[in-house]
């Protein structure tokens, strides 16, 4: 008789097999949303493309979201956060993140990750006034982009030092995701934050019974969104909290897992059209005629300098640290040229690098386009950078 538990994990492979195969396809995509963002801020359509985003639409359902930029930021991102909430909850209860000593490391040089770019970043920009609210931009790895850059690697890769980055960056993900809820919150509305409290406890409450099926979670998770739209904190947050409700677990009468069916389902949607949405959306900034001088401006260089060293220093640092010190062992079969590599990819912090920054300089599009020409900047040479070391590395080590 098959058991309960079988199903679970077969659609947890079937899940992690479907990521892999699409991951280098997704980073593709992506690069090429930035690109035609690009191409589009720095060309006669220019004007036409801000004004496609920033413009105050003729008609909106709901007064916050006035323009397309806010729906696309407030709205679809909160999807693309569920679905990280996701993959959070199922690492946590039955993946790489279930097992404390599995999860040591990879917890520990995501914090150190996170760590080392936000000081760098002050280190060069906090005494300028004005810019001190951009620390956590270069804290933020986008794992779409830094897994899809470690599967164009080929298989040369050991599958340790893949599921060593997947797991980085699903902490990294829920570090930003508390910085976003902390840092970037400036006023709490507290009948709006009760009532989102409310509608959170009935999702908890009716996620623990696994009796109701996604309509009921979706209408749920809707309001909730409304809610914690309304309450001060930002509309994303509301996605991951609303994932952590999901049950993992099967049902008790069909066997099948929500969060599994719920992840599956919306994974493609979050890799193919959100995130490049976003990406085409927030990634258009305009060089001018600055030249080298415009990167290398307070702002530009600190984000930069923060993605590219700090994320390395922080990463590959902390690595050397716990093996010297018994704390932890460096993945099998990955050798310290291969962790370098990865330890660059996690410089890329693009998606969520860019969506802290619209956080950061709300009122401030002029520092928002100098901190977008950092993000690309520290994401470009990161990412070119631990390709390069990927390739260059030996195929597999015994070290």
């Amino acid at each position: 008789m098959m058991s309960r538990k079988k199903p679970l994990l077969s659609r947890i492979a079937a899940t992690m097999i479907h990521r892999a195969r699409g991951e280098a396809g997704a980073a593709a995509l992506l690069i090429a949303a930035a690109a035609a963002a690009l191409a589009a801020a720095n060309s006669p359509l220019a004007h036409s493309y801000r004004a496609l985003f920033h413009d105050p639409l003729a008609w909106t359902p709901l007064a916050k979201l006035s323009t397309i930029d806010l729906w696309i930021n407030d709205a679809l991102m909160a999807v693309f956060f569920f679905v990280v909430g996701l993959e959070i909850k199922r690492e946590v209860l039955d993946g790489a993140l279930a097992d404390p000593a599995r999860r040591r490391l990879p917890v520990l040089a995501a914090a150190a990750g996170m760590a080392a770019p936000a000081l760098v970043y002050l280190a060069i920009a906090g005494r300028t006034a004005g810019l001190s609210a951009g620390w956590a931009i270069p804290a933020a790895t986008d794992i779409a982009f830094a897994v899809g850059v470690l599967a164009l690697a080929g298989p040369r890769v050991p599958p340790s030092l893949r599921l060593f980055l997947l797991t980085v960056a699903i902490v990294d993900d829920l570090g930003a995701v508390a910085i976003i809820a902390l840092a970037y919150t400036p006023a709490i509305k507290l009948g709006w934050l009760a009532l989102a409290a409310g509608l959170l406890a009935a999702m908890a409450l009716i996620g623990r019974q696994r009796r109701h099926g996604a309509v009921v979670f979706a209408l749920l998770s809707a309001a909730l969104w409304f809610a914690v739209l309304h309450s001060g904190v930002h509309a994303t947050v509301a996605g991951v909290l609303a994932a952590f409700t999901i049950p993992l677990k099967p049902d008790h009468r069909t066997g099948d897992s929500l969060l599994l069916r719920l992840e599956h389902g919306l994974a493609p949607w979050n890799a193919y059209v959100i995130v490049p949405l976003f990406g085409f959306a927030n990634a258009g900034v305009a060089f001018g005629s600055g030249g080298l001088g415009a990167v290398l401006a307070p702002l530009p260089l600190a984000i930069g300098a923060g993605l590219f060293l700090g994320k390395q220093a922080g990463v590959l640092g902390v690595i050397a640290l716990a093996e010297k010190a018994g704390l932890a062992q460096r993945p099998s079969g990955a050798s310290w040229v291969q962790l370098w590599g990865v330890a660059a990819l996690c410089g890329i912090g693009f998606t969520m690098s860019l969506f802290i920054t619209g956080l950061a300089f709300p009122a401030a599009p002029a520092l928002a386009e100098d901190a977008k020409l950092g993000i690309l900047a520290g994401s470009a040479l990161s990412a070119l950078v631990g390709f390069a070391l990927l390739r260059l590395a030996p195929a597999r080590t015994g070290a």
